[in-house]
């Protein structure tokens, strides 16, 4: 396990600062470096599963955002035991944390066959079963868009179908066809 570079480690601490204009920059420099693998991924695990349940709404959205990027640096596949952990986070309380949350889930399904599995089944169970919940249309949305992003990365049916049939599954139209826009 690698240290945190320098770089790296400023921008985590810029995550903390006054400057909103600093957080940002923060913020999209670390999602950028996550998008490949990165070796330091240990070195903040542990603090960003801490942050899921922090009272400060950013620092659950970041947590969440950034362990789904970090999944496929994740050898040991600490996202397994911790997917719950996150995937609470697609519920919060806030909307817009719960949001940013769950338009990144689908990055876990990039780290391996167990960890897509994962991600399939509670998109797949929450479309299914989760009409009684507040903005359930943009939240099906959301997720119909997540599948889409991993099946552009992975190109494989299973997860096409899947889309296909939960968009099937909608009984209406006007959500039907919205959410078939994504798959054109």
């Amino acid at each position: 396990m690698k240290k945190v570079d320098s770089v790296t480690q400023s921008y985590f601490e810029n995550l903390e600062a006054e400057d909103k204009n600093l957080q940002f920059e923060a913020f999209n420099a670390i999602n950028a470096a996550i998008k490949e693998e990165v070796d330091w991924a240990y070195e903040v695990w542990d603090q960003l599963k801490e942050w899921l349940t922090d009272k400060d709404n950013h620092r659950r959205s970041r947590g969440a955002q950034f362990l789904v990027g970090l999944a496929k640096s994740d050898p040991e596949k600490r996202i397994v035991g911790d997917f719950s952990a996150v995937w609470e986070v697609t519920k919060d309380p806030k909307f817009v944390t719960a949001r940013h949350s769950l338009q990144s889930i689908w990055q876990v399904g990039l780290a391996g066959k167990e960890q897509k599995e994962i991600v399939l089944n509670h998109i797949e169970d929450r479309f299914r079963n989760g009409a009684h919940e507040k903005n359930y249309t943009l939240i099906r949305f959301d997720m119909i868009q997540g599948l889409k992003k991993l099946y552009d990365e992975l190109k494989e049916e299973e997860i096409k179908q899947l889309a296909l049939d939960l968009i099937g599954a909608e009984e209406d139209i006007k959500y039907r066809k919205k959410y078939m826009t994504v798959w054109k």
